[in-house]
């Protein structure tokens, strides 16, 4: 079987993984700003988690091992930095990579713990409070789904200049900042009304 159809089927695997992963974490997150229960928010956040582990991070991975292949065998190695669109996609990609791994990834892993010390004693900890009020995780966090669609539009439609990939990060960068404003918001969160507390023979 042709190598490059299977590189590329792998790529498509690889994408339809963190993407499902990211709009699962998308999803969850939604949902444990919405719930007052202590039980379920630390069940939401304990989902995002899984859904990272076990869709982001291997999708991540066959798109880095897939996509070094191609670039590799049928982009002449570093000759593809003559190619708009796909350093665009490259540095996009890098910049995900890194910043899912580490900013995003690594804050709800500490949500998580936090969470499950609050179910133990019943309340929202300051710890978990001020976790959950953090703006700058949150932001990479609303940034990952635009991030990947600029991505996915510069493989598809592959421009000979950088003016697509102007527009779409900063699209993308406004959406993300107006979710990061406006869904805390909608979901107001920790204060002394909206204080989580487990329900009766939670």
């Amino acid at each position: 079987m042709d190598q490059y159809l299977l590189l590329r089927f792998a790529h498509l695997v690889g994408l339809m993984l963190i993407s499902a992963g990211l709009i699962g974490v998308f999803v969850t997150d939604m949902r444990s700003r919405q719930v007052h229960d202590v039980k379920l928010f630390a069940q939401a956040v304990t989902f995002i988690a899984v859904f990272y582990d076990g869709l982001v991070v291997p999708g991540a991975l066959l798109l880095l091992a897939s996509g070094t292949w191609l670039i590799i065998s049928y982009y002449g190695g570093w000759e593809f930095v003559s190619v708009p669109w796909l350093v665009g996609m490259v540095v996009l990609f890098a910049i995900e990579f890194v910043e899912g791994n580490t900013i995003t990834r690594l804050y709800f892993m500490r949500l998580r713990r936090l969470a499950r010390a609050a179910l133990m004693e019943d309340r929202v900890t300051p710890d978990l409070a001020d976790a959950r009020a953090e703006q700058l995780a949150s932001f990479t966090h609303f940034l990952d789904i635009p991030i990947l669609l600029v991505i996915v539009s510069l493989g598809a439609l592959r421009p000979d200049d950088w003016t697509q990939f102007v527009i779409g990060v900063a699209i993308a960068v406004v959406v993300a900042s107006l979710l990061n404003y406006f869904v805390p918001r909608l979901y107001p969160w920790g204060g002394e009304d909206t204080r989580l507390t487990r329900s009766v023979g939670g």
